[in-house]
């Protein structure tokens, strides 16, 4: 039976993105990551990279990779007991801050690409 490595970069992407935003939570002391410093200056950029680092390695559609790292925060909140009231403009903020990630994942996947290494 053929791997498929979508399910791998999936499973790394979603394992990944909730610890990055559980453990901003609880170092940052709130329910929702982004209420903390250490998001804006430790994990967020983190993410991105994340969402660049398997882009790279894996190249096919890169931007779900970054979108899934990205948004696993929308579950972290939800699972932390926040509110969905302001849910809907939490999720057009998260897909602002999307943006880079997927920028940068598709950068990396064409480099990757460029360089014949798939």
């Amino acid at each position: 039976m053929k791997e498929n490595p979508s399910r791998l970069a999936y499973g790394i992407a979603i394992v990944a993105g909730t610890a990055l935003w559980l453990t901003a939570s609880a170092i940052g002391g709130k329910a929702e990551p982004w209420d903390s410093s250490i998001y804006w200056t430790v994990a967020y950029p983190v993410a991105i990279v994340l969402a660049g680092f398997l882009g790279y390695v894996f190249p096919q559609r890169p931007w779900r990779w970054a979108v899934v790292v990205i948004f696993m925060q929308a579950a972290v909140m939800v699972i932390a007991g926040s509110g969905f009231g302001l849910l809907p403009l939490g999720l057009i903020l998260l897909t602002v801050l999307s943006l880079p990630a997927v920028a940068l994942a598709w950068l990396a996947a064409k480099v990757r690409l460029r360089r014949g290494e798939v």
